[in-house]
């Protein structure tokens, strides 16, 4: 197993069109490969952005048949890359719901391991932004580590981020590397977003990386924050798409890095078990008050 990587992020700014998003991604991959990328990524919601609800449902295609599965597994053999394919929007026979799923590939094309969000974005932002994923997809149900060439993948999805105790689980159970494809909001990612990434590769001593949506989304109008980030486990910023355009970034990883950052600070070995959080009686009775 070799070490070291040079991952891809590609930053989309998708329609609500597949078959745009489609010629898109695999013109980026090309030009990744072209530059030396081993490892491509692409974010949350890369077959397309829905104009709302219904459309979203409407248009969600099962895995068997869904274009843009078929072709980033053809532009995984095409290249010769391992691709992670952020996140689609998989429609399971006999659910009513739709689930949002991430893939990663092998340079074959073949499927090695896929995994379902598991927190939903229900929110209502200032400004009148409102979230709610919940009423049109399902949530995932597992945590999802996966093996690579040079180590081990955790897969998560974008709200998934600011739940820290799943990816201390990861790590626990092995992971290396963190994938976050995400489509943040613009108001949430300049609020939270490169503090978030830069502290879930901290606390956990693993590679994260986070390929991003990007700008005003023809079709739905929604607005993404971008800033595709690759970030090592020392919290470094290896790279940085910026909030402006689509395209990619390249970072050179080097996964010996991993057991450095976690020699320093050893974190994940000095877990220890606690009583939860209990209001002691006085409390209670204040409260009550």
């Amino acid at each position: 197993m070799t070490t070291t990587l040079k991952a891809a992020l590609i930053q989309t700014n998708v329609s609500n069109e597949m078959s745009e998003n489609v010629a898109f991604v695999r013109e980026q991959t090309r030009l990744a490969r072209d530059a030396g990328a081993d490892f491509v990524m692409t974010p949350e919601n890369t077959g397309l952005i829905g104009a709302n609800r219904t459309e979203t449902l409407l248009k969600a295609q099962t895995e068997d048949e869904h274009a843009m599965l078929a072709a980033c597994r053809a532009a995984a053999r095409e290249t010769g890359t391992w691709f992670l394919l952020g996140s689609i929007h998989v429609r399971v026979p006999g659910e009513e719901q739709i689930r949002n799923r991430s893939y990663l590939l092998d340079s074959e094309g073949g499927i090695v391991a896929s995994y379902d969000k598991i927190h939903m974005f229900d929110v209502q932002l200032a400004g009148g932004e409102s979230y709610r994923e919940s009423s049109t997809f399902r949530p995932g149900e597992r945590s999802v580590l996966a093996e690579t060439p040079w180590g081990v993948l955790g897969m998560t999805i974008c709200y998934d981020l600011r739940f820290p105790y799943l990816y201390r689980d990861l790590a626990h159970a092995g992971a290396t590397m963190l994938s976050i494809p995400s489509s943040f909001t613009v108001p949430t990612g300049q609020a939270h977003w490169h503090t978030l990434m830069r502290s879930r590769a901290i606390e956990t001593g693993c590679f994260v990386f986070a390929p991003a949506q990007v700008g005003t989304h023809r079709g739905s109008n929604r607005k993404t924050y971008g800033h595709s980030i690759a970030v090592a486990p020392w919290g470094e910023v290896l790279a940085d798409a910026g909030g402006e355009n689509a395209g990619f970034v390249i970072a050179d990883v080097d996964l010996a890095k991993v057991a450095e950052a976690r020699r320093m600070v050893p974190s994940l070995q000095h877990d220890r078990e606690y009583s939860p959080p209990a209001l002691t009686k006085a409390a209670v009775a204040k409260a009550a008050e």
